[in-house]
């Protein structure tokens, strides 16, 4: 394949995704919502990242593993009362993967 027809195809999906997620929101952000769609809104973020953290940390490589077992789900619970305590993204997301190492070692 050559080089110059990868980045066309590169940059055609590029253009492509963004024009299809720049539309809708540049659509929306013109119309007043009412307050119970704006609402249902809000949690659509937080949804998507529970899905995608909890499919991980259930099935981590796409397999199931028994719940004794599984170093991503112990690692998950304090993760999560770190979040909980001092609302850092930054001082979580060190708390997690220090305490995945540690139950790794323990559990491995």
């Amino acid at each position: 394949m050559r080089s110059a027809y990868v980045w066309t195809v590169i940059v055609g999906m590029g253009v492509a995704n963004y024009a299809l997620r720049f539309v809708p929101v540049a659509m929306l952000s013109r119309l007043r919502l009412p307050r119970p769609v704006q609402r249902w809104l809000s949690f659509v973020p937080v949804s998507v990242m529970s899905a995608l953290v909890v499919g991980e940390v259930l099935r981590p490589d796409g397999r199931w593993l028994p719940p004794l077992q599984n170093p991503y789900l112990f690692a998950a619970l304090p993760t999560g009362l770190v979040y909980y305590k001092w609302h850092s993204f930054l001082g979580t997301t060190i708390a997690g993967i220090i305490f995945f190492l540690v139950f790794r070692a323990l559990l491995g």
